[in-house]
């Protein structure tokens, strides 16, 4: 192969793979795009790390006054399948509903360009009194002066307001509810609801969840983002749109409910998923459909594991002689071949080497692949949890710097999830090879 680029793009890998770790849907954008500066993809781009920053904390577990937002015959798991934008207009209209006012948001453009629901929505918080009459223009310039009286530091004008810009005035109402949501409830109505049941503050299941919903939706697949890992997957279409795009026509369309209305139909669906997993060979003892549509943690995360590990691994076979699937044997193979002849002296038996704990036999595997990205004098010497986790955040980094997209956070390096490093491992390889 060819000598690799004496400049290669470090940091633009970084920035991309890392924007995919937190939830971005990276489409068409590569290290020469933001190279070159291509406003309409790093707008794009930017934009997507705007609201995910803004919307973060719009969620059951940061905010359990969401629950006034509940609707007849809802549950709290209905409000974790809503995206934090239906959860804004939700919150929105709620306010409006308050007021006794008519009014209704329904998108965050031209609803809004008059600026009467701001006004009532702020009247509604804080009791700055509505805006009157005038033009559209001068009324959006006292809606963001009350706001900001309020402390929101918005970056709004007046004129994106009145033109119905529908990215600024999602940004606007995340900036208002930050700063004060207006939802008061007593702890003695918070604890009429079962939070305990949802396991929002179980880490564990939070970090797996997480990782396998970056994954997904880092896969760009088309009218697919999930909010919710398990929720999301109850009626069995996004599941199966996840296998179609690891194993392109492994689905029947034909077959599947796309709208289901009942549960028999989201079984039926879950049932398919399940038959499709089985013709991919995957470990399925004991799980059924019914299993997926009423959100079994346990089983839903060890089919998307297996989904996650196979597309992987689908990748790394297309770029490698033969055409039987890469094994682990081989990716560890691969590893300690590719770190012993850049002359390190470490190596790892298996994915639960416990030595991986130190983070230094991967990012020895790092500048194996490209010298350049590891620098030595911040690599230390792994004899402290905090030594660890520095070196475990650092190959991550690099990892992501030399163009491998990697999903696993620090934690899963040092305490040794053999899954999660085995996708690591296996990532370095597809970016080495596609580096060649």
């Amino acid at each position: 192969p060819p000598p690799p680029s004496p400049n290669p793009p470090l940091h633009q890998n970084l920035a991309i793979n890392a924007a995919r770790a937190i939830g971005c849907q990276v489409v068409n954008v590569g290290a020469g795009d933001l190279i070159e500066g291509r406003p309409i993809l790093i707008l794009g781009l930017i934009w997507q790390i705007i609201k995910l920053q803004l919307t973060s904390n719009i969620s059951l577990k940061d905010c359990p006054e969401l629950v006034l937002l509940l609707e007849e015959g809802e549950e709290l798991e209905d409000l974790l399948k809503l995206s934090p934008e239906d959860i804004l207009l939700r919150w929105f209209n709620y306010h409006l509903k308050n007021s006794g006012s008519a009014r209704r948001v329904r998108n965050f453009g031209s609803d809004l360009v008059d600026s009467e629901c701001y006004s009532i929505l702020l009247n509604q918080i804080t009791k700055c009194g509505l805006v009157g009459a005038g033009d559209d223009a001068a009324k959006a310039a006292k809606v963001i002066e009350n706001a900001n009286a309020m402390g929101v530091e918005s970056f709004i004008q007046p004129k994106d307001i009145v033109k119905g810009n529908k990215k600024l005035n999602l940004g606007f109402c995340a900036q208002i509810f930050n700063t004060n949501s207006g939802l008061v409830i007593s702890e003695e109505e918070l604890a009429d609801f079962d939070f305990a049941g949802l396991d929002l503050d179980d880490a564990g299941d939070t970090r797996e969840e997480r990782i396998f919903r970056m994954w997904i939706n880092s896969l760009n697949i088309e009218g697919l983002y999930i909010n919710d890992l398990f929720g999301d997957l109850t009626d069995g279409v996004a599941i199966l749109k996840i296998m179609d795009k690891v194993e392109p026509g492994i689905v029947s369309w034909r077959k599947v409910n796309m709208s289901p209305k009942n549960k028999f139909k989201r079984v039926e669906n879950c049932n398919y998923a399940v038959t499709l997993a089985k013709q991919m060979k995957f470990s399925m003892v004991n799980i059924g459909g019914l299993d997926i549509c009423d959100k079994n943690k346990k089983l839903i995360l060890g089919i998307i594991w297996q989904l996650m590990r196979r597309h992987t691994i689908n990748i790394l076979t297309n770029l490698t002689p033969g055409d039987k699937l890469v094994t682990d044997n081989e990716i560890i193979q691969w590893a300690n071949d590719k770190v012993k002849g850049a002359g390190k002296p470490s190596s790892i038996r298996n994915f639960n080497d416990s030595s991986i704990s130190s983070g230094q036999f991967l990012l020895d595997l790092c500048g194996a692949v490209e010298s350049r990205a590891v620098d030595p004098n911040i690599v230390t010497n792994g004899a402290t949890p905090e030594a660890k986790l520095n070196n475990a955040r650092y190959a991550i980094s690099v990892a992501r710097k030399i163009g491998a997209c990697v999903f696993l956070t620090p934690e899963d390096i040092v305490e040794v999830k053999s899954k999660m490093v085995l996708m690591f491992v296996a990532s370095l390889w597809n970016a080495s090879l596609s580096m060649a």
